[in-house]
């Protein structure tokens, strides 16, 4: 394996052998200077004509206590420390920027792109997540065009039909043509909005959540809908469209099928919990969590006059995942349809 000094294996090797070569120099060092045959003592007759005094200090021909093995060793555990400390800074720190960039990533399509510094490997993987990142950019890109012609080229031909279907004298078939020109443009109008919310990103900021329902409830009561809001709550750091998004689709599907709606809010230490809550046929348990996906309708709904496209509910628990919560179905006691929306609360 050919060894590279500006890669994160030959970095982090480098400082592994400095410290292992500077903990030997010195062990070797200082056992040089003080392992050596201590000197012999005075002779017996040299002591005795000394009269026997007491002498201070250590006794001839002893080392002090710091010449053994005591500070080298120690000197190397600490050198080891160090350079195990520093390597796995190394390993942690292009991971971390990376992970840091991906998360970015996924809440702005946008966000500045990872700078391609450091030891070859983190350059490699920072290169080849902002090519990742170019890509998917492009390709959202094109298929926001792609859309806009969609859009453009099949709602023109959907209006001539529309103005073409006067011209039938039979105004039974006239009634059903227009009735399925109404459905497709329909189901385009919520397959754009579907698509419109994946791809949009907002900032997070700060929302007096209590004031949004209460706005969204006397909205609707100004259409002439059944729709109330009670509880309270503190401002919560959230994205304001996907939040209203969430819960406009959740009381319109509450309105569709039932023809009433209560939203509560319930104000916990840790989490805001939103209920939209409603008294209509409800949804069999085993078919809660078919609901969310995509065109998914339920048999009783396959009607012109109650059935939806199929996409609220999978946009509404798209919203409530963007802002870091979860999105639910409950039994309102009583019968009827709850949906719980679970929005954390971040210290």
């Amino acid at each position: 394996m050919r060894l590279r000094v500006d890669s994160l294996f030959g970095r982090l090797f480098g400082v592994l052998l400095v410290a292992i070569v500077l903990a030997h120099l010195l062990a070797f060092a200082w056992f040089f200077h003080y392992d050596k045959p201590p000197p012999p003592g005075p002779p017996p007759e040299f002591s005795h004509q000394a009269g026997g005094s007491a002498r201070s200090g250590p006794p001839p021909g002893t080392r002090p206590w710091f010449g053994g093995p005591v500070v080298p060793l120690t000197f190397q555990f600490v050198c080891l420390i160090v350079a195990a400390w520093y390597g796995a800074k190394l390993l942690t720190r292009p991971i971390q920027r990376l992970s840091d960039a991906a998360e970015r990533l996924s809440e702005d399509l946008d966000s500045p792109p990872l700078q391609e510094t450091g030891p070859r490997e983190a350059r490699q993987a920072a290169h080849t997540f902002n090519l990742m990142q170019q890509r998917i950019r492009e390709q959202v890109q094109q298929r926001s065009r792609m859309l806009g012609a969609v859009s453009h080229d099949l709602r023109t031909p959907l209006a001539r039909l529309k103005l073409r279907l006067e011209q039938i004298n039979d105004t039974r078939l006239q009634d059903q043509m227009r009735q399925d020109l109404d459905d497709m443009i329909a189901m385009l109008d919520a397959t754009l909005t579907y698509l419109h919310e994946q791809r949009t990103s907002e900032a997070w900021q700060w929302m007096d959540v209590q004031a949004l329902v209460e706005s969204l409830s006397e909205n609707a009561q100004d259409q002439g809908a059944n729709v109330h809001a009670s509880g309270n709550c503190a401002p919560l750091q959230v994205q304001p469209m996907a939040l209203r998004s969430c819960i406009n689709n959740l009381v319109d599907n509450a309105l569709r099928y039932a023809g009433d709606a209560s939203i509560v809010l319930e104000d916990q230490q840790h989490q805001l919990l939103i209920r939209v809550i409603d008294h209509g046929p409800g949804i069999a348990e085993d078919q809660r969590e078919a609901v969310f996906e995509p065109f998914f309708r339920l048999e009783g709904s396959r009607n012109r006059n109650s059935g939806g496209v199929g996409l609220g509910m999978t946009i509404a628990r798209e919203a409530a995942e963007r802002l870091g919560g979860q999105l639910s179905l409950e039994q309102t006691p009583g019968g009827g349809l709850t949906a719980v929306i679970r929005l954390p609360r971040v210290a």
